[in-house]
């Protein structure tokens, strides 16, 4: 059973859109959103303490669609940030829409994560899914392969919810299904990406304070990593996709600003129109 602490390493706030369902009560989504939100925020997840500018950031926010008694459907758009080191700004981590997202929900219920047995109500399985996802792609930022960990949880989470009523777990439905995207973090072939990742932050953003130059070198190294990706059949490798769409106007904003860098950028440019055409207005306005 998960462990309830204070655990201030982790802010998130939940917002829960109810607009679509008419003539509903409101103060059941309200207190489903105080609830979800102290769940989140007072849920020990991690035996590690971070420090403060390690301090994950996130957001939640469900999109109820249609509700039928205690069941809900609805979408999740999941979103978090870290802090760069010596600065006081946030860089954008994850950020990805779940679309199957339906749970059933009694007003006042206890919110309560067993990560020994699925909890056939798909409220909390999901959220915790999503909560484990986060930390992972956090530590990856900060340590080799440091979300390792944190992927495996969810991973177990994912196969916990087999053979539930409820869509989104199994790699059957989709490319972007929650078994899926955590599978692929933890293949082999995410191997290049996640290196990516660890020196874009780490040795990059993180370096910035620094030395403009160095860290821009540094995250332009990172992004030729990714070649690994535009040289084989990768198009649709979910990670590849969250990681260009969380990073796209950083990326932009880091080549357009500040001293020229001395990394290769028609390589670079080349690598992100390959993994990321529908965002070749960024790439191609790259500059120095």
């Amino acid at each position: 059973m998960t462990v309830f602490t204070q655990a201030q390493s982790f802010i998130a706030d939940v917002k829960v859109d109810y607009s679509q369902v008419q003539g509903s009560n409101p103060q059941i989504y309200q207190t489903l959103e105080r609830s979800l939100k102290d769940f989140i925020n007072n849920t020990k997840w991690t035996s590690n303490r971070l420090k403060p500018h390690e301090r994950i950031e996130a957001n939640f926010n469900i999109v109820v669609m249609q509700r039928t008694g205690n069941e809900f459907k609805a979408t999740l758009l999941v979103q978090s940030r870290r802090p760069v080191f010596k600065s006081t700004y946030y860089t954008p981590m994850l950020n990805l829409n779940d679309p199957n997202f339906t749970f059933e929900y009694t007003e006042n219920e206890q919110l309560v994560f067993n990560d020994r047995k699925f909890s056939n109500k798909n409220l909390t399985d999901v959220i915790t899914f999503y909560v484990y996802m986060i930390l992972g792609y956090d530590a990856d930022s900060f340590v080799k392969n440091g979300g390792t960990e944190y992927y495996k949880t969810a991973q177990k989470i994912a196969q916990m919810s087999q053979g539930s009523k409820f869509s989104g777990w199994s790699e059957l439905d989709g490319l972007q299904s929650r078994a899926t995207l955590v599978n692929n973090f933890l293949k082999a072939d995410a191997n290049n990406l996640r290196n990516a990742i660890y020196m874009y932050h780490r040795n990059g953003l993180d370096t910035m304070a620094d030395s403009d130059q160095r860290a821009k070198n540094n995250i332009g190294n990172a992004l030729i990593q990714l070649d690994f990706y535009a040289q084989g059949n990768f198009q649709q490798f979910y990670p590849i996709d969250l990681f260009m769409t969380g990073k796209k106007d950083e990326i932009s904003k880091i080549f357009n600003a500040g001293p020229t860098s001395t990394v290769n950028l028609s390589q670079i440019k080349e690598i992100l129109n390959t993994l990321s055409p529908k965002n070749s207005d960024a790439w191609n306005n790259l500059k120095k």
